[in-house]
């Protein structure tokens, strides 16, 4: 999960899903960007792997922040990082994935938007069970604060 200081707090990037299903779906729907590990692959390889190929971005370099797991209401566990960086959402090239919809096998993207939201309004849009990870992040990235009249920034 990227995220960025913005202000006097910190904003993350996360992902609405794409295709019909999701559509219409706001709150409670978008998810950190995430996937199914290949057999050998790491955790890691398989989060930067994913980000990818969700995003058309390479994924970021720099210190990743591990954030645990969380459990979806499916059952399936899901690891999830952060990694400070700066994205532009116009410029999202999602993967695309085949799914069959009213009996017609059909291509949408996996991804069909990202936007960057602080921590507040991400847990408010993500899966009930991915906002611990906004909350973790909070925890372990130092927040800043406006400078006040006459400290320089």
């Amino acid at each position: 999960m990227p995220y960025r200081h913005g202000g006097a707090t910190f904003e993350v990037l996360i992902a609405h899903p794409g295709g019909p299903f999701w559509a219409n779906k706001d709150r409670g729907a978008w998810s950190v960007v995430k996937g199914v590990g290949e057999p050998g692959e790491t955790e890691m390889e398989a989060a930067r792997r994913e980000f990818s190929e969700e995003t058309g971005w390479p994924a970021p370099d720099g210190e990743w922040l591990p954030l645990g797991e969380t459990v979806l209401r499916s059952g399936k566990g899901i690891v999830a990082w952060a990694v400070e960086a700066d994205f532009d959402p116009d410029t999202l090239q999602p993967g695309t994935c085949e799914m069959e919809w009213r009996g017609r096998l059909m291509t949408f993207p996996e991804v069909d938007r990202v936007e960057w939201f602080d921590p507040v309004t991400a847990i408010e849009r993500l899966n009930d069970a991915q906002g611990i990870f906004v909350e973790r992040l909070a925890a372990i990235v130092p927040t800043r604060r406006p400078a006040s009249k006459g400290e320089a920034s």
